[in-house]
């Protein structure tokens, strides 16, 4: 029990950070580094998983950066960071970044990435339990279904899980023929 709750629900710690894209955060085209980025979503995404946790937390992986849209100096970035799920002391978190003009024209969705994040006991440093989350929209609902699949995969390329044990991913695969 955290803070007194087994469950939170997702907007307990959703997490919004806004940046503008600065000279200095961009490469020679004037566009935004990606490194930049990535630390940016990392630092959203830990603020959204301590929130949900009630604890200190550090990335555990990062799977999936999407970069499909540029973004130039000048521009501002949002980072929009939700649980998606939580297990016994790690927790992934989806990150959406959306991008505009600093007058807020040319709205567009730039990334997207999924973050894995465990939680500490902060006398120990050792991992420690987390709430579990409670979906209640259906996209909320459809992100927890699908965190099951996502985190085998983890597991397998990590080589902390077999292939041939994955439950959902075979049955995703298995349900697709």
């Amino acid at each position: 029990m955290i803070d007194g709750r087994t469950e939170k629900r997702v907007d307990d710690s959703r997490t919004v950070m806004t940046e503008m894209i600065m000279p200095n955060d961009t490469n020679p085209l004037n566009n935004l580094m990606g490194g930049n980025l990535m630390r940016w979503m990392d630092v959203a995404g830990g603020i959204c998983a301590g929130r949900h946790a009630g604890q200190h937390v550090v990335t555990a992986s990062v799977d999936h950066v999407s970069f499909s849209s540029a973004i130039k100096v000048g521009d501002v970035i949002t980072i929009q960071a939700q649980l998606t799920r939580a297990w016994g002391t790690s927790m992934e978190v989806y990150m959406e970044v959306f991008a505009a003009d600093a007058r807020g024209r040319d709205h567009r969705k730039a990334n997207h990435a999924y973050m894995t994040f465990v939680a500490l006991d902060e006398k120990t440093m050792k991992p420690t339990s987390v709430p579990s989350l409670i979906p209640l929209t259906s996209q909320e609902e459809e992100l927890y279904k699908s965190a099951a699949r996502r985190r085998e995969i983890r597991l397998i390329l990590s080589g902390r899980l077999q292939a041939s044990e994955a439950k959902e991913v075979k049955e995703f695969f298995s349900a697709m023929k």
